[in-house]
């Protein structure tokens, strides 16, 4: 017999799931609306579901080289130098697990970056035990997300369809699905938490979905699937302080896993959209400038020369408030919408100016590589000797992952040993100024280092921040 308490709270419950059933029943969404209901199973989304969801093995050799007992000796590294290794280095095998979702029927298989990162082998295993050696066809840092290829002898595979992430909204039930610290297939239920979310550190496109479903260790590339079986986001990373899930986790939008599958799929890499234009969060002030209610958009600094953008009648000062009527709140969001963008397709921002709302059409394109890098090792008395230096464009700066300039030199390595390695400059340094100058291609730099000074004062940008340094007397 039901006890007092236990009949209060389904009352109580069912009261509540009513109100809110009538609140959303015109999105053709309602919760249980009584005791009948509540004992209704996700078991038949799961068995549809969950055999997509696999288990992701990777191998990866790490080398390391010996220490010498005498290496940290001033008097020795003087006379063998600071790249010296003593002895033939040492390898050793790691194993890496997590997991991933079959997006097509042929084999193609979506993880994380960080899952099969510097692997050497990686091995695909399906919930009933079979196993596939997977070949990786294209990987992408900056959104976490990588696309591999198994062969499954021509039999059809189980997969997940995507699920337009736009569509998702806050409350809405989700499954995920994985293999959390390598305890076998594991399920578990929640809801959606928040929405573009930035989760700092992660991948540099901050549009997370948040949701309370456990998600562990091991669950990094999994399934985040919806109530319709289909797949709204993979399961990447937590929120922590010990390890475990404290029902703060973070999934990339399905949205952004079907750019990278299909442009890797094309091209066996990710091309990024390109709109030929910069923007920065409009802040309170700006808004008050600009007589808006409250801060909202992304306001545009910068319009390159010829561009999509430039053609379509973008100007400084514009603030872009939507993306093919998506809104966009700040500049995460926007850079959101546009990598989202299919290449070769229309697409129209809705932008402000003096008060008034306009729609601007453009194609959307790849960064194009003008000029082209022309790659140049430097030699000389000068801080850049034994650094090898290239054109910036706007295509390899989306190789580099370079933001806030697409114009200029850029450093691309450092010979081993050499007077650049040795003074710290890193690969993506873009050069601003030379003794106050500014070089603007690899020519004009070679020209500014053969000069004869005493002092050299060089200006970087580096991860998005202006460095200076001074060398010489």
């Amino acid at each position: 017999m039901m006890s007092m308490r236990g009949a209060l709270w389904l009352a109580a419950a069912g009261l509540a799931l009513a109100v809110a059933g009538t609140a959303i029943a015109d999105a053709g969404k309602r919760p249980p609306a009584g005791r009948e209901e509540m004992r209704l199973s996700f078991a038949p989304l799961v068995k549809r579901a969950a055999p997509a969801v696999v288990n992701i093995y990777a191998r990866r050799v790490v080398r390391s080289a010996p220490v010498s007992p005498f290496f940290n000796d001033p008097f020795f590294r003087r006379f063998f130098g600071e790249d010296f290794s003593f002895g033939r280095p040492r390898e050793r095998v790691q194993n890496s697990l997590g997991s991933g979702v079959v997006v097509r029927p042929d084999g193609l298989v979506v993880t994380n970056h960080h899952v099969i990162k510097d692997a050497s082998e990686i091995t695909v295993v399906f919930a009933d035990r079979r196993e596939f050696d997977a070949k990786l066809v294209g990987s992408d840092e900056r959104t976490d997300l990588a696309v591999l290829r198994i062969d499954p002898g021509g039999q059809s595979l189980p997969h997940l369809e995507l699920r337009d992430s736009d569509d998702l909204k806050v409350g809405d039930l989700v499954l995920a699905i994985g293999n959390p610290f390598g305890v076998g297939q594991t399920v578990t239920s929640g809801i959606v938490s928040a929405l573009a979310r930035t989760a700092a550190g992660i991948s540099d496109f901050g549009f997370f979905i948040q949701t309370d479903a456990a998600i562990n260790p091991g669950n990094s590339g999994g399934a985040l699937v919806s109530v319709e079986g289909r797949l709204v986001g993979i399961n990447t990373a937590i929120y922590s302080k010990g390890g475990g899930s404290v029902g703060i986790g973070f999934a990339i939008p399905s949205n952004m896993v079907a750019m990278v599958v299909d442009s890797v799929d094309r091209t066996g890499r990710v091309v990024r959209p390109w709109i030929g234009a910069r923007a920065q969060d409009v802040t309170a002030a700006i808004a008050a400038s600009l007589g808006q209610s409250r801060p909202v958009g992304a306001i545009v600094r910068e319009v390159y020369p010829g561009g999509p953008t430039d053609r379509a009648g973008l100007r400084v000062g514009d603030v872009i408030l939507a993306v093919n009527g998506r809104k966009t709140l700040d500049r995460a969001g926007l850079l959101f919408r546009l990598a989202t963008l299919r290449l070769d397709s229309n697409a129209e921002l809705t932008v402000l100016r003096q008060g008034r709302e306009r729609s601007l059409r453009f194609r959307v394109i790849a960064p194009p590589e003008i000029p082209p890098r022309n790659v140049t090792e430097l030699e000389g008395r000068h801080p850049f000797s034994g650094a090898a230096m290239a054109d910036l464009s706007p295509a390899l700066a989306e190789e580099l992952g370079v933001e806030g300039v697409e114009r200029g030199v850029v450093v691309m390595r450092m010979r081993r040993g050499s007077i650049a390695r040795r003074l710290g400059f890193r690969r993506s340094d873009v050069v601003l100024r030379i003794n106050g100058s500014e070089p603007r291609s690899v020519a004009g730099l070679k020209r500014l280092l053969s000069s004869t000074v005493d002092r050299w004062r060089v200006s970087l940008l580096r991860d998005g921040q202006t460095v200076s340094f001074v060398f010489g007397a």
